[in-house]
This record gives C-alpha cells, structure tokens and sequence, in this order.
C-alpha cells in the first residue's frame, strides 16, 4: 500500500510517497482502508519541525472515512466492510 511520509522536518519537499507492508490488526485493533484523510495545521507544525513530534519517519493525518478491511481478536462491534 501507499503512504505519504515524512522522514525530516522540512517545507512539502520533505513529502515522501512510499510504498509500505499492508498493516495486520492487533487486539482490539481494525484495519480501515481510508477514502478521506484530514490533514491539518498540527501536520504541517510536525513536518515542518514547529512542533516536535514524537519521533521521525511520520505518517501524516490523523482523521480519517472509509471501509474497515479486517479486525483484530476481540473486536466485536465492527467488521470487514463496515463504513468508519
């Protein structure tokens, strides 16, 4: 799958589009394939090294729609191809 990553703070040259493994769910995770993502000012203060984030490589935006894919054991209010 494709990710938009950041690796160093920087200006929008610092936007990397990456290939990544497909994550699995853990317990009590789900697994959703996003069809809208929110990115915000608090993304662009982390990119840009404003606001420290905890750590580099980074994937923004943290809002998101769209179709869970899988779940975790123990999940049991959610299935595969529920809207989120």
């Amino acid at each position: 799958m494709k990710a938009v990553r950041v690796h160093a703070p920087g200006g929008a040259e610092a936007l990397v589009v990456e290939e990544v493994p497909r994550p699995e769910p853990k317990a009590g995770e789900v697994l959703v394939r996003i069809e809208a993502a929110g990115v915000n000012f608090i993304d662009v203060y982390y990119r840009t090294g404003a606001y420290k984030a905890a750590s580099f490589t980074l994937t923004l935006g943290h809002e998101g729609a769209g179709l869970v894919e899988a779940v975790g054991s123990g999940v049991t209010t959610l299935k595969a191809g529920d809207r989120v």
